[in-house]
């Protein structure tokens, strides 16, 4: 069953991973590098303050606490648990792949950037979703992120996946914090959670 799934794992991604053209090598690179995303949070931290003022402490620092979760069970959990190769270190795999940057690490499985991005994506959605139906777009962010990790052939689909699960998981495992810990901090509970 384990050997049945990781072919399919392996075939999906060589699929999704062919799917390049020169044009979009640039953007996924470019979409794909964490530190292109300062602006984008910093941006994000400057609205909460501009629009919770003392109560944006609060957001800010349990938005921190699901993106810090979700890279370290990604990272510190998972990875050195699983031990699953990358594709661009698979034998028989990395010849066949369309790669465009940096290997990274040498383990794949959960997706870091997968996680990060749907920690954030989730905590944003939870605290702020009613108040700001626009917040979400940035699960169409957090997707985009995340299929670029296999678009360089650093990460299998159900690297990503399990990723996202562990991203939202994070989120909602904070959000719960959020609303259970008394802090003169925090924005009011939600009526939907």
């Amino acid at each position: 069953m384990r050997e049945t799934l990781n072919q399919l794992d392996t075939d999906l991604f060589l699929w999704l991973n062919g799917l390049n053209a020169p044009w979009l090598d640039t953007l996924m690179i470019w979409v794909t590098e964490r530190n292109h995303w300062f602006p984008f949070y910093a941006v994000l931290v400057f609205w909460l303050i501009y629009r919770f003022r003392k109560l944006a402490i609060g957001l800010i620092l349990t938005i921190i606490s699901a993106v810090a979760l979700g890279d370290q069970l990604s990272s510190s959990l998972f990875k050195p648990w699983v031990h699953r190769l990358r594709p661009c270190h698979t034998p028989g795999v990395q010849e066949k792949i369309h790669h465009i940057l940096g290997c990274g690490g040498q383990f794949s499985f959960v997706s870091s950037h997968a996680a990060t991005t749907f920690a954030l994506a989730t905590i944003l959605w939870l605290l702020l979703g009613d108040r700001y139906p626009w917040l979400r777009w940035v699960f169409l962010w957090a997707t985009v992120v995340t299929y670029s990790r296999i678009y360089v052939g650093v990460h299998y689909p159900l690297d990503v996946l399990a990723g996202t699960g562990i991203g939202v998981f994070s989120g909602w495992i904070c959000m719960r914090l959020y609303h259970r810990t008394p802090s003169r901090f925090q924005i009011a509970s939600p009526e939907r959670i």
